[in-house]
């Protein structure tokens, strides 16, 4: 009889847990991963994608979580049809052989009820390597336009791109990489 009050217990431990996490969804409207590369040691050169999901697990109270997102690499913008032929060229993200690239984690940092940080992986041309999210902004509550439980953040990192063997053109197009990705997520 013990051993099935425990067993109870456990279940219902483990059932309460499972509730408390909150699960979101991207508003891809809002979210176009940005990137920025020193071009020629003249200028700081900016793209983005156009398209990109995300779907996110958040428990702040137990603070964990989860993120899975998936960039469509065929949506890069630079602002010019040309450039942009280049760059999903094979020399660069070759998105003919690569269509998508992920970001996969569930290793959250909170500072007090803030997310500060997202430890994860980025698959890119094919290679996975940790990447280290940076959060900023972090607040949860409700839309302002819609009233539906929002959470959203400004989310950045740095990257070496030949980390990825994406290695044309330096060290004229920079190795660093900068990336920005404001998120608001809605809670499903």
């Amino acid at each position: 009889m013990f051993k099935k009050i425990i067993a109870a217990g456990l279940v219902a431990g483990l059932s309460a847990t499972a509730m408390a996490a909150d699960t979101y969804t991207a508003d891809v409207r809002h979210l176009y991963p940005l990137f920025e590369v020193g071009h020629l040691g003249l200028t700081t050169q900016r793209g983005r994608f156009n398209k990109a999901t995300a779907k996110i697990t958040l428990d702040t109270a137990a603070k964990t979580g989860s993120v899975e997102a998936t960039v469509d690499t065929t949506s890069l913008d630079m602002g010019a049809d040309d450039w942009d032929k280049h760059i999903k060229s094979e020399d660069f993200f070759n998105v003919e052989k690569y269509p998508t690239m992920t970001f996969k984690s569930d290793k959250f940092s909170f500072d007090g009820d803030s997310l500060t940080a997202v430890d994860g992986t980025l698959t890119l041309l094919g290679i996975t390597k940790p990447v280290k999210l940076t959060i900023v902004n972090f607040k949860c509550g409700t839309h302002p336009a819609n009233k539906k439980p929002v959470c959203a953040a400004d989310v950045s990192a740095t990257i070496k791109r030949s980390d990825w063997g994406m290695t044309k053109l330096i060290p004229i197009v920079s190795d660093e990489v900068k990336i920005s990705i404001p998120v608001e997520a809605l809670k499903d």
